[in-house]
């Protein structure tokens, strides 16, 4: 199992790149980084060249990238060639978060990529949103058929057996876009 994440060193990003790290090895992480955010890293130092900030023994390895949506297109485009089982988890966090999820479910709904979309809902983080889904439906916003793109995980183990079988929503576009 491989994670690809936004290349932060401290918070919960940190914690579980660091983790993984340390069970699988540095080729297991892949972290991606808008420069401007580098700053903000742990190890930081005025001056110091951007790729020696984060340690890739630590946090496994790091590109730094120009911008967020450059990190967001890097950070898509390799969960979705990653091949099957591969997928978007949204762990507690806040509105970067939440901008991330609804673009990836939304990317799912149009048919941009076909990876499951799991919503770790640790202690009830998310109960909140998943309620604003079936709200949503009711009232004719999100077809219900479409309502399943984001499926609910309360356990690790439940977002890794979520992933490997994981169907898509019915619903969903059959678009052609340039994946270029």
């Amino acid at each position: 199992m491989k994670l690809v994440y936004g290349g932060g060193t401290v918070g919960i990003m940190g914690e579980v790149a660091k983790t993984l790290v340390s069970l699988a090895g540095p080729d297991a992480v892949h972290g991606i980084i808008p420069e401007a955010l580098v700053k903000y890293e742990r190890d930081y130092k005025e001056g110091a060249p951007l790729d020696s900030v984060i340690d890739e023994s630590t946090f496994g390895r790091t590109t730094v990238v120009a911008d967020m949506h450059s990190r967001k297109q890097a950070m898509a485009r390799e969960v979705i060639d990653g091949g099957e089982g591969g997928g978007f988890v949204a762990l507690s966090g806040g509105y970067g978060t939440m901008e991330e999820l609804m673009e990836v479910t939304t990317w799912n709904q149009l048919g941009i990529h076909a990876r499951g979309v799991i919503v770790f809902n640790v202690e009830g983080y998310y109960d909140g949103l998943l309620q604003w889904v079936r709200t949503a439906v009711k009232s004719g916003f999100i077809a219900n058929n479409n309502s399943n793109i984001m499926i609910e995980a309360k356990t690790g183990a439940e977002c890794v057996e979520s992933l490997k079988n994981y169907q898509n929503a019915e619903g969903r576009m059959k678009l052609e876009w340039n994946q270029k």
